[in-house]
Order: structure tokens, then sequence, then C-alpha cells
């Protein structure tokens, strides 16, 4: 089955929502546990709207759940290990984090040049938010904390 300009939006949103949420699962135990809980409950509420959006996806446009790319996953989990042998491990994943967030926000920026149902509409401005909101705090974390 093809898919139209606009499922193929709906299903990149998808992916790079999901793609971001195994790349933050995949990685917990190399965050400090500060980062670990200022950031857990962003990814909490993304996966919450992320089901909400499958579910209205596969209603309202009749897009089908596609399988994981799971060598792309392991690809960027190997890299990122990689990195983190001559970088602070959690810096690097903050960095990782943070170009996960552009790809989401292409992808949703693609997806809003599309007519939507009403339904998606609202998910779509909570995802959006979301992720301007884990972006400032991904900012915030990567800051260098001043010495005393």
């Amino acid at each position: 089955m093809f898919l139209d300009n606009r499922q193929v939006a709906m299903d990149s949103v998808l992916e790079a929502l999901a793609d971001s949420l195994d790349y933050f699962q995949d990685n917990l135990e190399r965050l400090r546990p500060s980062l670990r809980d200022a950031l857990k409950p962003h990814y909490d509420e993304r996966s919450e709207a992320m089901r909400e959006l499958r579910t209205l996806a596969k209603r309202h446009l009749k897009l089908l759940p596609r399988d994981a790319d799971v060598e792309r996953d392991d690809y960027l989990w190997l890299w990122s290990r990689l990195k983190s042998f001559v970088g602070d491990d959690s810096q690097v994943l903050v960095g990782e984090l943070l170009e996960q967030e552009r790809v989401v926000m292409q992808a949703l920026s693609t997806l809003y040049t599309h007519p939507l149902p009403d339904p998606i509409e609202p998910v779509i401005e909570r995802c959006w938010k979301g992720c301007r909101a884990l972006i400032r705090e991904l900012y915030r974390l990567q800051k260098p904390k001043s010495r005393r």
C-alpha cells in the first residue's frame, strides 16, 4: 500500500517520537540521577501523546503501525557510547537527546504543512509544545554548573 504525503509525514512524526523514546529508555542508566529525574516527566508525557497519536492516525488516516529500525537504533546507541569515551557521558547524552529533538521538530514541521483531521490537531500541538519544553530543559542541563 502506497502512502500519500500526509500519511508519510505522520509516519515520520511517529517514527521520530518512537526513536526519541527508545533512545532515552536505552540510555537511562548512563544519565546521572538528577538528569534522569529532570527528563523523565517529558518522556512520559511524550509516550502518552505518541500512543494517542498512533490510535488517531490509524482511525483517521488509515495509517498502520510500522516496525522499528532496529539496526539504526543499535548504531545510534553504539555511536553514543563511543563518543562517551572522549567526553562526559551525561553531556554526550544530552547532546544526543537535543539532536533527537531537532529530528522530532523537523518531522512535526513537515506534518504541519498538511491538513489534519480535527481530533489529531490538539495532540500534534501537545507534541510540539512538549518538544519545545524538552529542548529548553536540555539546553538548561547542558550549561556547565558554576563552581563555588
